[in-house]
């Protein structure tokens, strides 16, 4: 299978080399390139990409904001990528609430950018969550009176439990191991957290688990 890649960016020079990074690839498709976040949104309904590489700090409209919107008009988004210049950035992990599945440092090596591409195609993030939490707690506040969503009421105890050990970082093997269960039964209990609180990836875990206060 193909994976289609797009990429919203500002700077031209970066572009061209991602265009070609990305083309050099037999399994990676370049579908197309955008300037800005107004553009990326037009992009994306044009040509409907896999997976989107997105730039933050754009003008007209940036990449927070184009992620938002992207991930709202489609029941089945694209992955996005956002492209960063700083690990502890307070844009990323607002990129991350919007609905991206991870970031990359935009100084990344190109082996480690191809492999993100794959992983978040995959369903995957490209991000521990230990980290996405990390960026969480650096930039968001935690609500002073948290009220437990019906959703999560309606997890098992035992998935409630996965969930919270999943919020906080630990792999698959690890909760496995914290739980005395085999990796499978983790990888289908997880899965079923997902389909129950309408989350895509693990990124998705931890802002959902942050912002209603699961896991101090």
């Amino acid at each position: 299978m193909t994976i289609r890649v797009a990429l919203v960016d500002d700077q031209q020079l970066f572009r061209a080399g991602i265009r070609m990074l990305v083309s050099s690839q037999s399994d990676l498709e370049f579908v197309g390139e955008a300037g800005n976040g107004a553009e990326g949104i037009d992009l994306a309904a044009r040509v409907h990409p896999d997976v989107i590489l997105m730039d933050i700090r754009m003008p007209v409209l940036d990449g927070i904001a184009a992620t938002s919107e992207i991930v709202r008009a489609s029941p089945e988004p694209p992955r996005i990528l956002v492209l960063t210049t700083f690990d502890l950035d307070e844009s990323a992990a607002k990129a991350i609430k919007a609905g991206a599945s991870g970031f990359v440092l935009k100084d990344a090596d190109p082996e480690f950018l191809l492999a993100a591409i794959r992983t978040v195609h995959a369903g995957n993030s490209v991000i521990a969550a230990s980290a996405t939490t990390a960026l969480l707690q650096h930039f968001t506040e935690i609500p002073a009176a948290p009220v437990i969503p019906e959703p999560f009421n309606r997890l098992t105890a035992r998935e409630q439990e996965i969930f919270r050990l999943a919020a906080k970082g630990l792999s698959n093997s690890e909760i496995a191991a914290a739980e005395y269960l085999s990796e499978a039964t983790v990888k289908t209990h997880i899965s079923r957290i997902f389909a129950k609180l309408g989350l895509r990836d693990r990124v998705q875990l931890v802002v959902y688990a942050f912002e209603h206060a699961l896991v101090r």
